[in-house]
C-alpha cells in the first residue's frame, strides 16, 4: 500500500524515538537542593485558536504555564487572565522594544516593560534593543531592566536572540562580565546559527552564559539554523546531543545552588519550521514536537 508523506513521516519518527533515547547520553545526577523547583511553560507562538483554546491544550498536555507576548489591548488581556485561573496555569511574559533608533527602543522597552511589570508575571523574557547598537547603548536598556527588578520583585530575563543585543556569544560575555546582574533567556540556537558552529570553539563564553541562565528556551537548532526539523530524526543527533549537553549543565547548576528554572518548549512555527515547497505545508507537527521536549524534559530533569 503505498503511503504518503504524513504517514511516511510518523512511522519513520516513531521507530527513530528509541534510538534517540538510547542514544543521548543520561546527565550526571545531582541532588536537587531545597529551592530547585522547574516549571516549564507552553509557547502560543504558531497556535491559531483563541487563548482559551490554547489555554484548554496546554493544561491537558501536563504544562505548567504558558509564555506569550504580553496583550496590547483590554480584552484580549481580560481573556489571557481569564483563561489562566480557569486552567489553573501559570504566565511569563515576553516584551521588548523597538523603532529605528536607539531613542525608540529606550522609549519603548521603558513603556512597554513598567506596564508587564506591574502585571506581575511569573517572569519577562525581554526581545531588547538591535545587535548594531553600541555596548554603551545595550547596556542602559539592560541596567534599567536589572534596576526596575530590582524594586519590583519580578524576574527580568534578557534573550540571546538574533538581531537583538546578546545576538552571539562573545557579545554576551562583554556584558556578562560588565553586569554581575544580568540574567539570561538562554536561546542557544541563534548562537549555533550566528557562529555557523555548536559552539565547540567559543567554551569560555557559552561557560559564562550558562551560569547566568534563569530561563531556557528549548529549541534545537544547527550551524545552518535556528531549527531542526525534526529532534527525533538521527541525522540531527549530534546538534540534539549538544543542546541537551547545554541543560544538563544549567539544570544541575540550579539544583546545586537550590534555585528555580523556568523552560518554554519553543519550536516555531513556519518559517522556522520546514515546509513543502509551493504548498508550504509543514513537514511535521509542532504542536506535537513542543510536547514531545516537554515530556524529554520531565522525564531528563524531574
Amino acid at each position: 500500500m503505498k503511503q504518503t508523506r504524513r504517514q511516511f513521516i510518523s512511522a519513520a519518527t516513531a521507530g527513530t524515538a528509541g534510538l534517540f533515547l538510547t542514544s543521548m547520553d543520561s546527565p550526571r545526577y545531582v541532588v536537587p537542593k531545597a529551592g530547585f523547583d522547574l516549571k516549564i511553560y507552553a509557547t502560543k507562538w504558531g497556535f491559531n485558536g483563541t487563548m482559551d483554546e490554547f489555554c484548554k491544550q496546554a493544561k491537558k498536555e501536563g504544562y505548567d504555564g504558558i509564555e506569550d507576548w504580553f496583550p496590547n489591548n483590554t480584552a484580549d488581556e481580560e481573556a489571557l487572565y481569564e483563561a489562566l485561573d480557569k486552567y489553573n496555569l501559570r504566565f511569563g511574559a515576553l516584551t521588548g522594544s523597538g523603532g529605528n533608533t536607539f531613542k525608540a527602543h529606550q522609549e519603548s522597552y521603558t513603556k512597554n516593560l513598567l506596564k508587564v511589570i506591574a502585571k506581575k508575571p511569573d517572569f519577562i523574557n525581554c526581545h531588547t534593543g538591535k545587535d548594531f547598537f553600541s555596548f554603551k547603548e545595550s547596556k542602559q536598556l539592560i541596567e534599567f531592566a536589572i534596576q526596575e527588578s530590582k524594586v519590583s520583585g519580578v524576574p527580568v530575563y534578557q534573550e540571546t536572540h538574533r538581531g537583538r543585543m546578546l545576538f552571539a556569544p562573545h557579545i554576551c560575555e562583554h556584558f556578562i562580565d560588565e553586569l554581575s546582574e544580568l540574567k539570561l533567556t538562554l536561546d542557544i540556537s541563534h548562537w549555533c546559527v550566528v557562529a555557523e558552529s555548536l559552539l565547540d570553539n567559543q567554551k569560555e563564553a557559552v561557560a559564562k552564559a550558562l551560569k547566568r541562565t534563569s530561563h531556557i528556551h528549548s529549541r534545537i537548532g544547527h550551524e545552518e539554523g535556528p531549527q531542526v526539523p525534526e529532534p527525533r530524526a538521527p541525522e540531527w543527533q549530534r546538534a540534539v546531543n549538544a543542546h541537551f549537553a547545554w541543560w544538563d549543565k544549567i539544570v544541575n547548576l540550579k539544583k546545586e545552588a537550590g534555585k528555580p528554572l523556568t523552560m518554554t518548549t519553543e519550536f516555531g512555527p513556519a518559517n522556522y519550521m520546514w515546509t513543502m515547497p509551493y504548498t508550504k505545508q509543514p513537514l511535521v507537527d509542532q504542536w506535537a514536537i513542543n510536547v514531545y521536549m516537554m515530556q524529554e524534559w520531565r522525564k531528563r530533569y524531574l
